[in-house]
C-alpha cells in the first residue's frame, strides 16, 4: 500500500509567520508521513502537526531546548523497504552529494532544511537528497514550498515540489 509523504522544513513559527499556512495542514491530513527536517521553533508547531498525522523530525540550529528534548539530530526510518534518514544541515551546496554519500552510506533518501532553497538530486552512490524549502520563510526564493512524495513497493515516486 502505498505511503503518502508530505516533507516541510524550516517553519519558524512564530518568527517568520504566526501559525503554518492552511495549506500545509491540509497536506499534513493528506499524507501517510509528515516529515519535518528541523527548525520549527516552537513546539507548538510539533504539537500542532502531531494532531494532523504521524511525524518523523529532527531539531535544527534554532530550536532550543523543549524541541531537542522531543527530537534527534537525525532521524532514520524504513519506509516500505526505502532507508530514510532525516537531518537539517547538510552544509554548503558544492559538494553535498559526495559529502552525503559519505555520512550517510546506509540511506536512499535523505530530507534535509536549513538553506530555505529547495533541493531535489541523486548523488554518485544513488541517494535522493531532498530539500522542500520553506512554507513559511521564503528568504530570496520566488515562492514558499513544500514537497509531497509517495513511497510505493520500496520506490520514491511522484516528488513534486509545491508552491505556497
Amino acid at each position: 500500500m502505498p505511503t503518502r509523504l508530505l516533507l516541510i522544513s524550516d517553519t519558524h513559527v512564530p518568527g517568520r509567520a504566526r501559525r503554518l499556512p492552511d495549506a500545509v495542514l491540509r497536506a499534513a491530513d493528506a499524507a501517510d508521513l509528515i516529515v519535518h527536517a528541523g527548525d520549527w521553533v516552537a513546539a507548538s508547531v510539533l504539537d500542532e502537526l502531531e494532531r494532523h498525522g504521524d511525524v518523523l523530525g529532527v531539531y535544527g540550529n534554532n530550536d532550543g531546548p523543549d524541541l531537542r528534548s522531543r527530537l534527534p539530530e537525525v532521524a532514520r526510518e524504513k519506509i516500505e523497504g526505502l532507508r530514510f534518514a532525516v537531518v537539517h544541515e547538510t552544509g554548503a551546496a558544492q559538494g553535498r552529494e559526495r559529502r552525503m554519500d559519505a555520512a550517510f552510506p546506509a540511506t536512499d533518501v535523505l530530507v534535509f532544511g536549513h538553506s530555505h532553497i529547495p533541493w531535489d538530486t541523486t548523488s554518485p552512490g544513488g541517494i535522493r537528497l531532498l530539500n522542500p524549502g520553506s512554507p513559511t520563510d521564503r528568504r530570496r526564493q520566488p515562492h514558499h514550498t513544500m514537497m509531497t512524495a509517495v513511497v510505493d513497493g520500496g520506490v520514491l515516486r511522484d516528488v513534486a515540489l509545491v508552491t505556497l
